[in-house]
């Protein structure tokens, strides 16, 4: 099941202070910060990729995979998308401890 662009949107929007963008990816969405990729909706699901400041900055949160054969990730309750500072916080730390892309190498 695909994820309605609403659902995105409100994330989005709730992300604002921290630069956050969407993607479509496959009928769902991938969240971008600062060049990373720190996040996916899925299922209008919030999965945030995994990392130590994360971790430690959201507490016990449940961690499951976006689909078949992905990573597990931190699953983000939707009661806390209000929290816009505290979402936003978590998804810059994310942010910082992920490595910048490789660079794509230029076609022939």
């Amino acid at each position: 099941m695909a994820s309605d662009t609403r659902t995105v949107g409100f994330i989005v929007d709730q992300l604002a202070s921290a630069g956050v963008s969407a993607k479509p990816m496959f009928g769902e969405y991938g969240l971008y910060c600062d060049g990373r990729m720190v996040a996916m909706v899925c299922d209008d699901r919030l999965f945030l990729k995994p990392t130590d400041a994360g971790r430690a900055f959201a507490g016990a949160v449940e961690e499951a995979s976006p689909y078949p054969g992905a990573k597990p990730c931190l699953v983000i309750d939707p009661d806390r998308w209000d929290d816009s500072d505290w979402l936003g916080e978590l998804v810059r730390l994310t942010a910082a401890a992920l490595p910048l892309p490789k660079p794509s190498k230029a076609k022939r």
